[in-house]
């Protein structure tokens, strides 16, 4: 199975989650998933289910960055959710969607989620925000692919907090630091020297070969 980084995240909805609402901060929210797609786009396939707060965000910042972005991220969407599909999934050109389930919400997230952690081999988890939704995810994760480095962003609150309590033992970063493009960076094991790709293909496969290096010893970064 090919390699990625499994991506949970939402704005909580206060008229739905309003215990979650209370404890999140849609400014951190933004600004982690933000710092996410910029430390992995190009560097690292990123998956995520369809989720209508995050979809626009993350289409938003990976236009930018200059990498086919279509080639990098995998979104995920049960038709069960059909009629409520955010315009920008038309703008990704890989998006999996999953059947919906005897017109039953809860069944076809499940089959949703399951194909999600079949079809990939997920080497880290990032938890950021949120509701009940991602606290299953979470744990539907532990369950399939239990090596996966599990990376719940408390500091933004929502329902990261649930699953913080759930782990035990959370890295005091996680909780504190708002650095978050340099928080990604060393729990992702992302070098900032690692050169973007425009494409999956045109990556070497060893990390190694991936870093920036100067033409000349002495020359300087750009």
């Amino acid at each position: 199975m090919t390699d990625a980084i499994f991506l949970s995240a939402g704005v909580p909805d206060p008229k739905r989650g309003p215990q979650y609402a209370k404890t999140a901060d849609t400014v951190a929210i933004a600004a982690a998933v933000s710092a996410l797609v910029h430390v992995t786009l190009g560097r690292r396939l990123l998956v995520w289910g369809g989720q209508p707060a995050i979809t626009p965000m993350i289409w938003s910042i990976a236009d930018g960055l200059g990498t086919d972005y279509g080639g990098w991220v995998t979104l995920y969407q049960s038709k069960h959710f059909r009629d409520d599909y955010p315009e920008d999934n038309q703008r990704f050109q890989n998006v999996t969607y999953t059947d919906d389930v005897g017109r039953d919400r809860e069944q076809s997230l499940r089959l949703m989620r399951e194909r999600m952690f079949s079809d990939f081999n997920f080497t880290a988890a990032v938890f950021i925000g949120g509701m009940g939704g991602i606290v299953d995810e979470f744990t539907l994760l532990q369950t399939l692919q239990p090596k996966a480095t599990l990376l719940p962003v408390v500091s933004t609150g929502g329902a990261v907090h649930d699953i913080a309590r759930s782990m035990g033992n959370v890295p005091s970063d996680l909780c504190e630091d708002l650095d978050y493009i340099a928080l990604f960076h060393r729990h992702l094991g992302v070098s900032v020297k690692e050169i973007r790709y425009r494409t999956p293909d045109e990556q070497p496969h060893a990390v190694a070969d991936r870093l920036w290096r100067p033409l000349n010893p002495g020359s300087q970064a750009p």
